[in-house]
């Protein structure tokens, strides 16, 4: 994986990098150091220090600090809500209404590790969501978070029963084919099995907005990875006509 590839923006205090899905943020206790993208950019920078993260098969933009100085600044922007951070998702099925809010407390799973579940006891979260296209069996949403908890956007889209499309953990496993979006599919004739559009978690940190130590604003968009535009292609060309 070339790193160069990857970077959006970078000056003396801080790399953007568009996050391939499948890759972690920074190393976990059960994975190896080298499979994280920190590593990568050790190996390119030298030093290198991590801002925020994102899940392992969320893609998109994730920020770090070239040094210590600019790593303080912006930890203390992430931490305070003063970054606006914006995602876009696909999810299962339509919403009655096309913007809202879910303000619905997270904590973890009292018997699932590793999960978290919406609970009066959790911590205080906040997921704006404004609907950008609907196409029946799934609609692209773009999503604003003002809190930063584990599976935020996952958790709140589950609590309004559109789960993001692909998600086994609180949704479901099951790929998006083509097969499910054009009514006269058939396969190839030398084909034996259907190839899916997308078989990840369809969620990408797609735009960031922060204001730096010097009050000069950024604003930086990760452009949406290939499978997830492959999909929304094939939505967009067999979207059944309104009225219909």
């Amino acid at each position: 994986m070339r790193l160069e590839s990857l970077i959006i923006f970078e000056n003396d205090d801080f790399v953007a990098v568009n996050k391939p899905s499948g890759l972690l943020t920074i190393p976990d206790r059960h994975d190896n150091e080298l499979e994280a993208l920190s590593a990568l950019l050790k190996k390119h920078y030298g030093q290198i220090f991590t801002v925020h993260r994102l899940d392992r098969d969320t893609s998109g933009i994730v920020i770090f600090a070239k040094h210590e100085a600019a790593h303080k600044s912006l930890s203390q922007s992430f931490e305070s809500r003063d970054v606006e951070k914006y995602y876009l998702g696909l999810v299962n099925g339509e919403f009655a209404d096309p913007t809202g809010s879910v303000n619905a407390p997270i904590m973890e799973h009292p018997v699932q590790r590793g999960k978290m579940v919406t609970n009066a006891k959790g911590r205080p979260s906040l997921t704006d969501y404004t609907v950008e296209e609907a196409f029946g069996l799934f609609s692209l949403v773009l999503l604003r978070i003002h809190t930063g908890r584990t599976h935020q956007i996952r958790v709140h889209m589950k609590h309004l029963g559109h789960p993001i499309a692909v998600d086994p953990l609180y949704g479901n496993s099951q790929p998006i084919l083509l097969s499910a979006i054009k009514k006269k599919f058939r396969l190839g004739k030398f084909t034996e099995e259907e190839k899916p559009l997308l078989g990840r978690l369809a969620l990408h940190a797609y735009r960031i907005k922060f204001t730096d130590e010097k009050g000069q604003v950024f604003e930086l968009e990760a452009p949406l990875p290939k499978d997830m535009q492959a999909v929304l292609q094939q939505l967009r060309k067999h979207k059944k006509p309104q009225g219909n």
